[in-house]
């Protein structure tokens, strides 16, 4: 049986989206992790799967899951592209999506760009979650990184340059982070700009983390290094980031059908 998908990216960060609006897909961790492979699979930095919504007013139902197999709650660029795809089928510009980490309403502006409504940072150590109390502006890590969860945790570390980018896999597994949490990197360029490099829990470093640009945003403006909003550079591209007065964040960017394709997935391990 051959199942459709499609291969969207944001910035390079790449997706297989597959489709279980009308019938359930057999898919466990193993297969995902499979089929996200980048050399005997389609090759992603993770898979979405679409839904039906139960939430009221929102399209579509949408769960992310890392190239290891594990689910995320939250992922920024595959939510630009979802919002992208039911503007593509539907000729909505404001689709509603919902996800673990919440419902997030989403517009397509005339020009392409995408932008997300991420919701409200959660800055409590508990809902990071971190281990154990912890002030979450300052960590007790080398570095002093802070936290921040944008329905997935996030630290963030503001360098001076890249040389901590090679400590990403063990930041990301530190014991301080039960769930794990992807290590973002950002060196300040001005109070309205900043670098960033990513490396995403499970996926390792990806040419861009939406997620993780959010919480880099948040956590800079939180220590003043930064306003609230603020261009974020990634190696694939541009973000415009906004936390705005309603505390929520606003993250703006592209989205590319790359293509569509099929698969049979009982070619796959389960």
């Amino acid at each position: 049986m051959l199942t459709s998908f499609y291969k969207m990216h944001g910035l390079g960060n790449d997706f297989v989206i597959l489709d279980e609006r009308t019938a359930h897909l057999p898919l466990t961790p193993v297969r995902i992790a499979a089929l996200a492979h980048r050399k005997r699979g389609i090759g992603c930095d993770q898979l979405v799967t679409l839904r039906p919504a139960c939430a009221e007013g929102a399209d579509v139902f949408v769960r992310f899951f890392n190239p290891d197999g594990s689910e995320a709650g939250a992922c920024g660029n595959a939510s630009r592209c979802v919002a992208d795809l039911m503007w593509r089928e539907s000729g909505n510009r404001k689709p509603v999506l919902q996800t673990r980490a919440g419902v997030l309403p989403a517009s397509i502006a005339e020009n392409g760009q995408v932008t997300v409504d991420m919701g409200e940072p959660k800055l409590e150590w508990q809902n990071v979650p971190l281990a154990h109390a912890h002030d979450t502006l300052h960590l007790p890590l080398p570095g002093d990184p802070a936290a921040a969860s944008m329905g997935n945790p996030h630290a963030t570390f503001f360098v001076s340059d890249f040389e901590m980018l090679n400590q990403g896999h063990a930041l990301e597994h530190d014991a301080l982070f039960p769930e794990r949490a992807n290590i973002g990197f950002a060196k300040i360029e001005s109070p309205t700009r900043m670098r960033l490099k990513v490396h995403e829990r499970g996926a390792g470093v990806t040419e861009a983390c939406g997620s993780g640009a959010c919480a880099a945003v948040v956590n800079a403006a939180r220590r003043g290094l930064t306003e609230r909003t603020c261009t974020v550079e990634l190696d694939g591209g541009t973000l415009h980031i906004e936390w705005a007065a309603n505390n929520h964040v606003l993250m703006t960017g592209s989205a590319t059908l790359a293509f569509e394709g099929t698969v049979v997935l009982a070619d796959y391990p389960s």
